[in-house]
This record gives structure tokens, sequence and C-alpha cells, in this order.
């Protein structure tokens, strides 16, 4: 075990990011610990030549800095004692101690791994997986490479939601344009997982139909008219969008559903009277829905179904599937 000694921060390289693995780190918690018991773990440094260059305490100096502390107790590496590799597997073994990692800095920690040390691709799946707390397939890894070259506003969106593996790897197919519109178009919105999976697959189909960019797609005035409204809740935006994208998705069966609208008004039902499709238009038949609490609510819906038009019916059953 290396003594401790202060090390005055003037002299401390921080922007030299060798073995950081850092990414919206939560400083509060740290900040308060600090203040509280004071330094606890102290930083790594390998000494340089022109000062000392961090292996491991990015945070803990930041900190320190902000209150203007003139030095910080650390363990000090010679600038001959252990290759970068080595240095880095300490810091990352320290930070899964310490702290633990999120999603966006297990992705940097593979793509060191991967691309800046050249470790085989099996060993970081069989080994450096597991340490992560991921599973061993080739599908994570790749997921989470994808992962680290995004913007890194898609990163934060990433953490900020929980955003899954799966919508992950869809994110990546797209052109960093593409996914900065996409940013532009879901921050506002309150998207389950199911729901930006839909909408990230309506603006790619949509794209590659109509043979334009999804920011095309996403900056259209319909869209924008949605985002922009102060009174409608990112709920009921999301679905306002969803609406629209389908209509752009499928134009024909959005033409049918207005007909459908259009002819169920004209039939003139009774409040507590709804008429259904099926789902796309698949199949010819509809379906009748209806309420009552007394017998004499169920006599006066049934009354009003026979005199329902029918010829208005036969049409609404002769709509065809729409889809294509």
């Amino acid at each position: 075990m290396k003594a401790i000694k202060r090390v005055p921060l003037g002299e401390i390289d921080l922007s030299d990011e060798t073995f950081s693995v850092n990414f919206m780190p939560d400083l509060e918690r740290l900040r308060s610990s600090i203040m509280e018991l004071g330094l606890i773990q102290p930083v790594l440094l390998r000494e340089k030549s022109d000062g000392y260059q961090v292996i491991c305490g990015f945070r803990r100096i930041s900190i320190f800095r902000e209150f203007k502390n003139p030095d910080i107790e650390a363990r000090v590496f010679s600038e001959k004692e252990g290759d970068d590799f080595s240095l880095f597997s300490l810091s990352l073994h320290e930070n899964l101690t310490t702290r633990g990692l999120n999603t966006v800095e297990k992705a940097i920690v593979l793509k060191r791994l991967v691309h800046d040390f050249d470790v085989n691709r099996t060993v970081v799946i069989k080994t450096y997986l597991p340490l992560l707390s991921l599973e061993t397939h080739e599908k994570i890894l790749n997921t989470f490479l994808s992962l680290v070259r995004m913007e890194d506003e898609i990163k934060r969106y990433i953490l900020k939601e929980e955003v899954s593996r799966s919508n992950i790897r869809i994110l990546s197919t797209f052109t960093s344009k593409d996914r900065t519109a996409i940013l532009r178009l879901i921050s506002p919105l309150k998207m389950s997982e199911n729901r930006l999976r839909e909408v990230m697959t309506l603006l790619e189909e949509i794209s590659r139909r109509e043979r334009c960019a999804v920011q095309e797609v996403v900056d259209r005035r319909e869209i924008e008219a949605i985002l922009s409204e102060k009174e409608t809740s990112p709920s009921q935006k999301t679905e306002r969008v969803k609406k629209v994208l389908m209509d752009y998705r499928y134009p024909r069966m959005s033409r049918i559903e207005e007909r459908f609208e259009r002819k169920k008004r004209e039939l003139n039902l009774p409040p507590n009277v709804s008429l259904h499709h099926p789902p796309f238009f698949e199949g010819r038949g509809l379906k009748i829905e209806f309420q009552f609490e007394t017998m004499d609510e169920y006599r006066s819906v049934i009354s009003s179904l026979s005199l329902l038009d029918k010829t208005e019916l036969e049409e609404m059953l002769q709509e065809k599937h729409p889809r294509s």
C-alpha cells in the first residue's frame, strides 16, 4: 500500500482524461459527504514531468477545488510505475467498489477496453460484462458500444429517462442529425418505453417511405404546432404526435378513419352507445357497445339501435384493409 501524501491541487491536470469514466456524475451526495466527513478515500495520481495525472478521483478533486482547498490527500504512482491498462483496471475496480457506474459510464469503460486498450472482445464479454453487472452476450456489448458513440445530449436523455437497451439499439440506427431531431421531438413529451419505440419506428418508416430525412418529418408544421401548445399536457401531446405520425405513415388508413368517424357522427348514436371498427380496419366486422343501469335505459338503447340507417352501416362494413 502506497503512503499517503498531500498534493497541491494546482499541480493536478484534470484535463487529462486517460483514466476517466465519468458522465453526469452525481456530485451532490459526494459534496455533502466531504463537507460532513472530509475525504474518506485518498485519490490516485501518477506523477508526470509537468505535474500529476489523475488515475482515480476526478470528482473528489473537482469538489476540493470548488471548496478552494489548497491540496488533497493522494496515493502517488511514479511515471514509470504501471502501464496505462493496469492503472485503468485499478481505477475501474475502485470506482465499482466505491460508487458504481451509470449506463453511459459502463459504455465508456467498454469502449476504452475494446478500442483504447485492444482487449479481445471475448475477454471483455466473459470477464468485464459480469464485472459491470451486464449479461455476457455479444449483443449487450454492441449495444453499449453504440451508446458511447452517440451525442452527449442523447446520452443525458437516456440516463434521465432510463431508456431501455432495445430502444438504445433503435436510436443507434439513426444518423446523428436524425437522433438530434428525434430528441427535439421526444424531450417535451411523456413517453413509456413502448410509446418511444412506436414513435421511433414510425419516424423510420415514414423517412424510408417518403425518402426524406427524419429531421424533415419532425420539422413539419403539424408536429411543431403540437409541441408549442401550452395548455396541453406532455401525455396528451404524445398521443397527438403519434396520431399525426400514423397519418403520415398510413395515409389511406387515415382517410378511411376520417370517413368512418364522419359516418358514425351521422348515425346520431345515443351518448351511452359506441361503435368501433377492428384495429387497422383488418376485417369487416363492427362492434357496438352500450351501457345501461335500468331496463328502461336498455329498452331505449335497443329501440334507438333498431332505427339506425342500415345503408350507412352497410357502407361502414364495406371499408377495406387500408394498410400497404
